[in-house]
This record gives structure tokens, C-alpha cells and sequence, in this order.
């Protein structure tokens, strides 16, 4: 394994950081439902790979802002 001099870890440093501003910049293009589609792909995707749910506390928060709603009568 060859060890990169100065100038080497520079230059690839700087390809990245051009790297990111273009990504960075696309994002920015990007419609809200580009986003929302790949948001979608990337749940799916963790789902698919057994990853947990992390909005099981979105239920109770549901449960409590409706009873919240009936106590309130709205």
C-alpha cells in the first residue's frame, strides 16, 4: 500500500469538497416530491434490511393529542 504525500491528500480532498457542493447543489434543485419519493425509497430500503421502526412513539403521540381533541371538543 502506497502512502499518499501532502499534495495527493490536498488534491483529494479538494476533488470531494467539489464533489459535495454539486450534491449539495442537486438537492437544492430538487423538487418536494423528488424528495419525498427518495425519502420513501430509503425507508423501504431500511425496512427491506430489518432495520427497526423508529416511529413507534408517533402512535401514542397520536393517541394523546386526540384525546386531547375529545376533551376539548373539536
Amino acid at each position: 500500500m502506497e502512502i499518499m504525500t501532502k499534495e495527493e491528500a490536498r488534491l483529494f480532498k479538494e476533488r470531494w469538497r467539489l464533489v459535495n457542493q454539486v450534491t449539495k447543489e442537486e438537492a437544492r434543485r430538487m423538487s418536494a416530491s423528488d424528495r419525498l419519493r427518495d425519502l420513501e425509497i430509503l425507508y423501504q430500503f431500511g425496512r427491506e434490511l430489518g432495520w427497526p421502526n423508529q416511529d413507534d412513539g408517533v402512535d401514542q403521540v397520536r393517541a394523546r393529542w386526540n384525546r386531547l381533541r375529545e376533551k376539548a371538543g373539536v
